[in-house]
């Protein structure tokens, strides 16, 4: 069997810290159940992040529906900043006490997943983007990160399961098991054009047994016209001034004839890498940094029992509204009761469940993705 959770699980609320069914049977025992509004903010961004992507709207709504709650939630994409309310449930707090722990962990994750994403992506530019980190977490789930990183703004993803999910065409060249097995690089890369759809565009990986600018010659020579474009996957033990190497191999290529081979790069990518790199280079692969990005620490808090403001220490009650001006980028946090008609502003929030009914279906993927495309392009790493 698999360590996992399954759909059932989770709707049966059996991934809930303990202390949330010890607190249910005490309040159930004690006739103590009140009417709560409750918000999630983060707090802090990880590291140096000055604004996080809100993902994971979508399981969320899987989540709730059907309960006895009203929830209302920025899109699906929205960028946020610390203190800000993404989304508030309203109900009897036994209704959705024992899905706490499951909420945060969907939109946690998600939410890191994406922000990293839109990171490198803004990063990159117009350059492409594509997430190869499924092979960093656990399988079954794959299909979240995969559509996460991609609404965040990737390109593309590399498994089957996750492209299907987005209605997109999986993406990934080949793999250095393949070359080794072959025993030459460019005996693999004739098998390959031989055998795969020629739709699949032709990227040679040249790292394998030789240096990457005579590899890429022998390679760009043979396939000619059909070579799309080569990648690096060059070990760190080797890359050395790795911005050098891909001037020379870009180099190479041009006083060649080659100008239209693509060069995409590989393996310890992250935002600051593709900044370093991005003079030079056409697409990159990337893995790890997305996959197991930090998580947005959400964390759920109460601010209304009964009508009547009410929080913790450290905490604001009372239900908000947030408010931003496109043109301007200005943010404003208000209580949701107070009237906010200044000129250019938009609230943020609105209502997606009511009573247990979802009032409107999700996006699609691509939508939420150009949404996120829209919002990042002003903003700074």
């Amino acid at each position: 069997m698999f360590n996992i959770a399954s759909p059932e699980d989770i709707k049966a609320g059996k991934v809930t810290d303990i202390y949330f069914e010890r607190a249910i049977n005490v309040l159930k025992a004690k006739g103590v159940n009140k009417y709560v509004k409750a918000e999630f903010v983060v707090k802090k961004f990880p590291s140096n992040y000055q604004w996080g992507i809100f993902a994971g709207l979508d399981e969320v709504l899987t989540l709730l529906e059907g309960l006895p709650v009203t929830v209302k939630a920025m899109p699906e994409g929205t960028v946020f900043k610390t203190n800000e309310p993404v989304m508030t449930i309203e109900g009897m707090y036994l209704d959705f006490a024992v899905y706490e722990t499951a909420i945060l962990g969907l939109i946690c994750q998600a939410s890191g997943i994406a922000t990293k994403a839109a990171r490198c992506k803004l990063a990159a530019g117009d350059k492409i983007v594509v997430h190869f980190g499924a092979r960093r977490m656990h399988p079954a789930i794959v299909p979240m990160i995969d559509r996460s990183s991609y609404i965040g703004g990737c390109d593309g993803v590399a498994t089957p399961v996750g492209a299907k999910l987005l209605g997109i065409p999986a993406s990934g060249t080949m793999p250095h098991a393949m070359i080794l097995l072959f025993g030459d690089t460019l005996e693999a890369v004739k098998a390959f054009d031989e055998i795969i759809d020629p739709k699949v565009p032709r990227i040679a990986l040249i790292d394998t047994f030789t240096d990457e600018k005579f590899e890429a010659i022998r390679i760009a020579e043979a396939l000619k016209d059909k070579l799309y474009g080569v990648r690096l996957d060059t070990p760190s033990s080797r890359r050395g001034n790795f911005l050098a190497i891909l001037k020379e191999v870009r180099w190479e290529l041009d006083i060649r004839g080659f100008k239209n081979v693509k060069i995409f790069v590989s393996g310890g990518v992250d935002e600051e890498i593709i900044k370093q790199l991005n003079e030079v280079v056409d697409a990159y692969g990337v893995g790890t940094t997305i996959s197991s990005a930090p998580v947005l620490d959400f964390a759920m808090d109460i601010v209304e029992i009964e009508g009547k403001p009410m929080a913790k220490r450290g905490k604001l009650s009372g239900e908000k509204q947030v408010y931003v001006n496109e043109n301007t980028g200005e943010r404003v946090i208000v209580p949701a009761n107070e009237k906010f008609d200044r000129e250019g502003f938009r609230p943020l929030l609105e209502k997606v469940i009511e009573n247990g009914k979802v009032l409107k279906p999700s996006p699609e993927p691509s939508e939420i993705r150009n949404y996120v495309l829209r919002q990042i392009k002003n903003l700074t790493l």
